[in-house]
């Protein structure tokens, strides 16, 4: 998305005057307005944030304040539009700057999804049993193609569930658009990630695939990763441990297979900040995730010694697009009547694309 550069009145603020009118503001918004606050944000953001959370916690929270007439969320692309999914349509979603969108969901677009399937029917026939599963950080267009078509959204927490229900209504999943957790989801279901499973490219004739590898495979997972949880390596883990021999390692599924497997424990965003706050005083913890929330943690529990697994620092460059003087122009143009990047999904993607979600409910309940 394009966003244009802000005004020279808000490009050159401090962080003091940024504060005090982003402050001002709010105060003059009153409860009309709610700001949302992902985990990765900067604490320059999340200390005026009203929630914060993962992206689906965030969404939820979002129908938490019906009284609001706008959602301010600080996040990216793909979670501002399922805050607009999952809201009535007389609540506006901002995104306080257009270009905060994420790599990850842009490495599968719906050209390239429904090539993908036209694909898989050309080898396995129309009638073929896929059940589409996409990871709730995607975009609106692709949570509907999966909503027409049976299948469910996902998220970090609940992939496992939404992967075999899906095995229960058909032979195979399409996984997308990250190839890591789905791998790591069907290991943990007990599917060999060798024999079991493919890897779609969308850039190669049948995704890089023999028709033999694809009419076996239960899994075809889509070639995407998340470009801060790649980073993370065995070697590291390797070196905390020489480093710390009492470390626990704490990892998040959108990590590689071997360095799951290397982990002490893995799990979602909310489940890494619950096992901490739930760590005893004293423990040592490497943690495979977004630095801004690893530093985050470390300073909210000092009784604790909590490091990055990555000593290179893995900020998510598109979620660090969220500036406080963004936040601050978007919210003096609240107070003045003006609505900016608003982020509006269109009704026809809107319908299928709640049904996907709420089939996630259901199936994950």
């Amino acid at each position: 998305m394009f966003q244009a550069p802000l005004p020279p009145e808000y490009a050159d603020l401090s962080s003091e005057e940024a504060d005090a009118r982003i402050e001002s503001a709010r105060a003059a918004l009153g409860s009309r307005c709610v700001i949302l606050g992902h985990h990765y944000q900067r604490d320059e953001i999340i200390k005026h944030a009203d929630f914060r959370g993962d992206s689906y916690k965030l969404a939820k929270d979002a129908t938490k304040r019906p009284e609001a007439e706008t959602i301010v969320f600080c996040g990216v692309h793909f979670m501002a539009e399922s805050a607009d999914i999952l809201t009535p349509d007389r609540q506006r979603v901002i995104l306080p700057n257009l270009a905060a969108g994420c790599s990850m969901a842009d490495m599968a677009n719906i050209f390239q999804v429904k090539s993908c399937w036209r694909a898989l029917e050309g080898v396995l026939g129309t009638d073929m049993s896929v059940i589409p599963i996409t990871y709730i950080n995607s975009a609106a267009n692709l949570k509907a193609f999966v909503g027409e078509r049976n299948g469910s959204v996902c998220t970090s927490t609940n992939a496992p569930t939404a992967v075999k229900w899906a095995l229960e209504q058909g032979e195979k999943v399409l996984f997308f658009p990250d190839q890591h957790l789905g791998r790591n989801t069907g290991v943990k279901l007990g599917f060999d990630p060798d024999a079991e499973m493919c890897v779609w490219d969308p850039f190669k004739p049948l995704g890089g695939n023999t028709p033999e590898k694809l009419r076996e495979s239960k899994f075809i997972l889509w070639k995407g990763h998340c470009s801060v949880h790649q980073r993370f390596t065995v070697e590291q883990i390797a070196a905390a441990r020489f480093a710390h021999p009492d470390v626990s390692v704490l990892v998040h599924p959108e990590c590689p297979l071997e360095v799951v497997q290397a982990s002490d424990f893995n799990g979602s965003t909310e489940y890494i900040i619950h096992t901490i706050e739930k760590a005893a005083t004293g423990s040592t913890w490497a943690i495979g995730t977004e630095i801004n929330l690893v530093n985050r943690l470390a300073k909210e529990h000092p009784d604790k010694t909590i490091f990055c697994l990555d000593s290179q620092i893995c900020p998510c460059s598109t979620m660090y697009r969220i500036h406080p003087s963004f936040l601050c122009w978007t919210l003096e143009n609240l107070v003045a009547g003006n609505v900016v990047n608003e982020v509006r999904v269109p009704e026809a993607t809107k319908m299928y694309a709640l049904v996907a979600l709420q089939r996630m409910l259901t199936v994950c309940a």
